[in-house]
């Protein structure tokens, strides 16, 4: 490639923008990950999938709630469907994304990373969590996708959510950090299961519009069970958000430039028709 950066202007539509560069980066042949990178996703898999196996062993209570959940609401003979962790039981997608998030998040024993890149100068310094790794799973397993395609996703889904958490910090804001998680799980589920730019900016403007979570959830004396599953409840609706939008529903376009969605909200950029971060 003559050049390894994809840039999303702050006056172009980065909604649909993110959409055709998770297309483009799961079926596409213009992603060639170093193997470093490869090292580091089945290092941050490996310690997910551990997280979570101990968390169900442990009886968590989120985790085994949500699980019970996911298993009364199994896939019909004609629909996709995805499994829970120690199941093989076919269950909706969203449920066993919003079973298998919050069973790798909750003992909060995950990896943290931060959107600091000096390389472009962004760095705001959001924090995140490799939570999200489930809805390419959901999406890979409901697709029968091979392994390299569900990488690829899982790597895209990273990519996206750490590419935000770099020129937006939310926690500035008291909105949860998972709210990045669930626009890049959005865009990655539709990608992988075959939805067009157009459908995937929908599913952004959905999440972005109807479920944006604010850090109410970590806040108080005693915390609840929605602190370890905010990750999971997020993904979930960026989940039904992609299912809806494949099925024709239009949610809020070009959101990242509507002057009423969070990021213009909070953060009104210096001109009129752009976002706040390139």
């Amino acid at each position: 490639m003559a050049n390894q950066y994809v840039t999303l202007a702050c006056d172009e539509n980065q909604a649909r923008g993110l959409g055709q560069y998770a297309i483009d980066f799961i079926h596409g042949d213009s992603a060639k990950p170093d193997d470093l990178v490869w090292e580091k996703l089945e290092q941050f898999h490996a310690d997910s999938v551990a997280c979570a196996v101990a968390a169900l062993t442990e009886r968590m209570n989120a985790p085994c709630v949500l699980r019970d959940e996911a298993l009364d609401y199994p896939s019909g003979d004609r629909e996709a469907g995805a499994t829970c962790f120690g199941s093989s039981r076919q269950v909706k997608p969203e449920k066993a994304v919003a079973a298998n998030c919050s069973a790798v998040r909750e003992l909060d024993a995950n990896g943290t990373n931060f959107g600091y890149n000096p390389r472009t100068g962004y760095t705001r310094g959001e924090f995140g969590h490799n939570d999200f790794y489930p809805v390419a799973v959901a999406a890979a397993q409901a697709m029968q996708a091979d392994g390299r395609r569900l990488a690829l996703a899982m790597l895209c889904m990273d990519e996206i959510r750490g590419r935000l958490a770099e020129v937006f910090a939310l926690k500035d804001h008291k909105i949860d950090h998972v709210l990045h998680g669930a626009i890049a799980s959005a865009a990655v589920y539709g990608a992988l299961r075959g939805a067009t730019a157009a459908q995937i900016e929908s599913a952004i403007g959905m999440v972005v519009a109807h479920y944006v979570p604010f850090r109410a959830i970590r806040a108080g004396h005693q915390l609840s069970d929605s602190k370890g599953a905010s990750a999971a409840i997020s993904a979930e609706a960026a989940v039904l958000c992609a299912e809806r939008a494949m099925r024709g529903f239009v949610g809020p376009a070009d959101v990242f430039r509507n002057p009423q969605a969070v990021f213009c909200l909070f953060e009104p950029p210096q001109r009129r028709g752009t976002s706040p971060f390139d």
